[in-house]
């Protein structure tokens, strides 16, 4: 049985129930080519990863977090009945129907924010099923088939995630960040709402050129940049 097909220059890789992210990392310090895909799958959980080989400082480069969310949205949108929503947080968390789903997240080589990275990781984790919980003992936190997606199978979710990600990734490319900004604030989590961030409590207004978060209190406007949003390398 062959594994999920990816577009051309991307290449699977699959974990036997290792993390994918830790996985990614592994690979792209052993300097793997950019495009691999590394996937675990359960009945529970679809967790994956992909390796990008940035050419613009880590400051620019990890605006594929928001690049990435905004291809799940679209993948789940397409697959998902059209009455399930999904919104984004700003830091990558994924909401379905206002409950916390799963999340996507960004891994670097390298930490300083005007230097280019080695590398970049973003990991993709969402909740299928869970089998542990009564439904509605955690009315915060959901599962694609607990929101009606039963029928959307996982390999196709994670084939289509790596898709939208990519056409984002090219309008990005030819298009400049506009396209983005105006397709991201369309499913932002929390807009216009009291947020906490990085230690900082306001009302989040929006996002700047490079989706910084702004982040606005006693009149006073903070700038939380996406560099907050990275995690330490495996």
């Amino acid at each position: 049985m062959s594994g999920p097909q990816f577009p051309p220059l991307f290449t699977g890789m699959a974990t036997a129930g290792a993390d994918p992210v830790t996985a990614a990392c592994t690979e792209a310090r052993n300097g793997c080519d950019a495009g691999l895909v590394t996937y675990d799958i359960t009945a529970e959980r679809l967790r994956a990863a992909i390796v990008f080989a940035p050419e613009v400082a880590l400051a620019e480069a990890l605006i594929m977090l928001p690049v990435c969310g905004i291809g799940f949205q679209n993948a789940l949108g397409a697959l998902a009945p059209p009455e399930v929503s999904v919104h984004l947080e700003w830091a990558g968390g994924i909401r379905l129907n206002g409950a916390a789903a799963g999340s996507i997240s960004c891994t670097a080589g390298g930490t300083d924010p005007k230097a280019e990275p080695d590398w970049l990781v973003i990991g993709l984790d969402v909740a299928l099923a869970d089998g542990t919980q009564e439904t509605g003992e955690t009315p915060d936190v959901t599962t694609l088939y607990a929101e009606g997606c039963s029928e959307v199978d996982p390999g196709d979710l994670l084939e289509a995630w790596v898709r939208h990600s990519l056409v984002w990734l090219n309008r990005w490319t030819d298009e400049g960040l506009r396209p983005l900004h105006r397709e991201w604030e369309g499913l932002a989590s929390g807009l216009k709402e009291e947020v906490t961030q990085s230690g900082y409590t306001g009302t989040f207004i929006g996002v700047d050129e490079t989706f910084g978060m702004l982040l606005q209190h006693d009149g006073q406007t903070r700038i939380i940049p996406l560099t907050d949003t990275l995690q330490d390398a495996p």
